[in-house]
């Protein structure tokens, strides 16, 4: 049946009423009965048709009564009260189709992102080919910017490719001679020469479409909230009406159990609740594809998250910059900007985005040039300056070899910055977590969500820190499109499962999902044609805000439905009794309808909120204050820095850093504390509870300012000539660490718990 028919039958069913209205009016009872009798029967053959498809996947719908009241009321010349059940029955019908809207699993953006055509090399000459042409063994030529068209290894190299497609990591990866790729990465670097080993249907990327494919199209059928609870009473309402019969010897009163029994409860409080959640979830920026997602998603108890995107930002963002003895951090960063500022490279783009963040200006670089997988280089102030990967035998230095250490600690990309060929400091760089992650699983977790699990294609290490950094309940990583499809199978088995992800290579694993929900507003097209939710905003705690209004939406239907079907069974024990002719009972049904209904409606409200309602005056202050957070990124440097030094020397320079350090913060640092204690702290009180909600955060206040004047004693008894005396060493150092420890975390959990309210 196409969907168009469930509007045209509710006009047509809908005049036919409004008709036999009018003409019984003028005393026309006949052609009013002819009117009415006429509207019936439009509905009885639109019934008939979705009862049959009901039966062809093995289940009877509540359609079937209203079939059977139909009848009875042509039967026994009950004409009103067959027009009003038609008027139910397309009614319900209309708003489940307006709620059902299931999106066909298109894969338009998979297919158009596949290559059609390779550069196949042979001898010296390179000609472009058809994909289907190429076979295990052809020379192929790979050029800047190009889709890898099949699966190979480097022959000519290196390569530096993208493979965020696949993967969902947006850090480009070198490949050398000989390693193997895969097809659908891109080229981010120079050309290169890649020996293919598989044909295109055999290749990775077509096995991604075909995965999308297969896991849309066995995708199981949603019930309808309606039709579960029709199982048990459909054959109530046929037994009471059977007895009403065979006891009394009336048809009219079997009539009559059947139109009260007509289960407009169900045709009705399902549909407007499920719309009325999808009208609320879309004001949020939640794009719910049909109603049967929003059941599914109501009654989820796993949820599967891809990492990269989905609980991180998806960029990476400059986590710190260290400095070689004599150079500032702040300088390193100007300098690392000014060559970066003309590179297209995504690590490239988070320096030269940091920089200005923190009020750094590049200065105006020439001669510059990029190589591939190594870095770019360019002239600037009269120096010849380098940002990218180190030279061989350049990590003889301590501070060189301690960021190496902390680099691969934290899971971290390093730039290097040379100057004159001497490196004289590095850029960490790291895709952060999203600040509303941990707010989000744990309201995900208070809606009813018991087993939070990650799936991504990268590393284990970085993945397992996030994980236990959220509480998940298990991590799977180095995951390839297959694999997630597997592990959404394998969970889907035990519970409801919901699968989150934003790349192509989720595609497959959001298709094979009992609901699939994509992150749309920087995430792929394909993801987001793969699934049944798509949130359109770059937040995550709408999945939250989506969930939440899932389950409340399913409840009040359930609600509903049941209220309903009470009242229905009353009215069918009257009717039995006699008490109720058919046209009586068809307009107590509408009263219990409008219960029904108005009960459903109820879905429309926002229910318990998210999170605390801030007025205008705090949300200004959150976001000056998280502005505040990234330019003060410096400080926080400079105490490290300093730590580090005193850990090499303590001589005067060492003592140097440590009044630099204690100048930024006494100037800029403290200042912002007390700002936030006075200004933010009881404005987010007000809107939070209370003093008490932010009492520990400024326990953490006084600790910053505690350690800062220890450090200003330190420097008060310490010699300007002779540096750090052995005794105060290891205070001092302490006191530095330990400073840089308490400002990370406190800098963390501000961002979590009261940034995130205003993102």
């Amino acid at each position: 049946m196409s969907l168009k028919l469930e509007p045209v039958l509710l006009i047509v069913t809908g005049a036919a009423l409004v008709a036999g209205g009018v003409l019984w009016l003028i005393g026309a009872t006949d052609l009013a009965d002819l009117c009415w009798a006429l509207g019936t029967l439009a509905a009885i053959g639109p019934a008939v048709g979705w009862v049959l498809a009901a039966l062809r996947h093995g289940h009877a719908g509540v359609d079937l009564i209203a079939i059977l009241a139909l009848g009875g009321t042509l039967a026994v010349h009950e004409y009103l009260a067959g027009a009003l059940i038609a008027l139910m029955l397309a009614t319900g019908r209309t708003l489940e189709a307006a709620a059902q809207r299931r999106a066909t699993h298109d894969l338009r953006a998979l297919l158009e992102h596949a290559p059609r055509t390779a550069r196949r090399r042979t001898g010296t000459e390179v000609r472009t080919v058809p994909l289907a042409e190429i076979a295990v063994g052809d020379l192929l030529v790979v050029g800047p910017g190009e889709v890898v068209p099949v699966d190979g290894h480097v022959v000519e190299g290196p390569a530096v490719l993208d493979e965020s497609v696949l993967t969902g990591e947006s850090a480009p990866v070198e490949y050398g001679h000989g390693r193997s790729v895969r097809s659908g990465v891109v080229n981010a670097g120079g050309a290169f020469e890649l020996r293919a080993t598989a044909t295109e249907q055999d290749s990775t990327y077509a096995e991604i479409v075909r995965l999308a494919q297969q896991a849309g199209a066995e995708s199981a059928p949603v019930v309808r909230l309606a039709d579960r609870y029709a199982a048990w009473f459909l054959p109530l309402t046929l037994a009471v009406a059977g007895l009403t019969w065979l006891i009394s010897g009336s048809a009219v009163r079997a009539v009559a159990v059947l139109v009260v029994a007509t289960p407009c409860p169900l045709l009705l409080a399902a549909p407007v609740a499920v719309v009325s959640g999808l009208s609320r979830a879309s004001r949020l920026g939640v794009v719910v594809r049909d109603g049967g997602a929003l059941e599914n998603l109501g009654r989820a108890r796993t949820l599967l998250l891809d990492k990269t995107g989905t609980l991180t930002r998806g960029r990476p963002h400059v986590l710190d910059v260290t400095g070689a003895p004599g150079w500032k951090p702040a300088e390193v960063l100007r300098l690392a900007a000014s060559v970066d500022q003309y590179s297209p490279h995504v690590l490239a783009h988070a320096i030269v985005d940091a920089a200005r963040e923190r009020g750094l200006e590049p200065s105006v670089a020439t001669d510059v040039s990029e190589e591939p997988g190594r870095g770019a280089r360019a002239t600037v102030e009269g120096h010849r300056l380098a940002v990218g990967r180190l030279d061989l035998g350049a990590d003889r230095e301590a501070w060189v070899r301690a960021t190496r250490n902390r680099a691969l600690l934290d899971g971290a990309a390093v730039a290097w910055l040379s100057v004159d060929g001497r490196p004289v400091g590095s850029v960490l760089l790291r895709d952060p977590l999203r600040h509303d992650a941990p707010r989000t699983l744990r309201r995900l977790r208070a809606a009813g969500i018991e087993r939070l699990v990650m799936l991504t294609g990268d590393r284990p290490e970085p993945a397992r820190e996030v994980a236990a950094v959220l509480g998940l309940d298990d991590v799977c990583a180095g995951l390839t499109p297959a694999d997630k499809v597997a592990a959404v199978r394998t969970e889907g088995e035990r519970a409801v499962t919901v699968m989150v992800g934003d790349g192509v290579n989720d595609a497959p694993a959001l298709a094979a999902a009992h609901v699939g929900v994509a992150m749309g507003a920087r995430g792929s097209t394909a993801s987001s044609e793969a699934a049944d939710v798509v949130l359109t905003t770059d937040r995550v705690d709408r999945l939250a805000d989506a969930v939440a209004i899932a389950v409340r939406a399913r409840r009040i239907a359930v609600q509903s439905a049941l209220g309903g079907m009470l009242m229905s069974l009353a009215a069918m024990g009257a009717a039995a009794a006699g008490l109720l002719p058919p046209a009586a009972g068809a307009l107590l049904q509408e009263a219990i309808d409008v219960a029904v209904i108005l009960n459903a409606l109820r879905a429309l409200k926002i229910g318990q909120a998210a999170g605390p309602a801030l007025e205008p005056a705090t949300e200004a202050l959150i976001h000056r204050f998280a502005a505040e957070h990234d330019d003060l990124q410096e400080v926080l440097e400079a105490v490290r820095a300093a730590a580090d030094r005193l850990a090499d020397d303590s001589g005067p320079k060492s003592l140097a850093a440590v009044a630099e350090a204690h100048r930024l913060l006494t100037e800029r640092l403290l200042p912002h504390e007390y700002a936030e204690e006075h200004q933010l702290y009881p404005a987010l009180a007000s809107a939070l509870g209370g003093p008490e909600t932010t009492a520990t955060m400024s326990r953490a206040h006084v600790e910053i300012e505690r350690l800062a004047r220890r450090i200003a004693t330190h420097l008060a008894l310490a010699d300007t000539d002779t540096g750090v005396a052995p005794e105060q060493l290891d205070d001092l150092r302490a006191c530095l660490y330990g400073l840089h420890t308490v400002l990370r975390l406190h800098f963390t959990q501000e961002e979590e718990n009261y940034f995130s309210l205003a993102p």
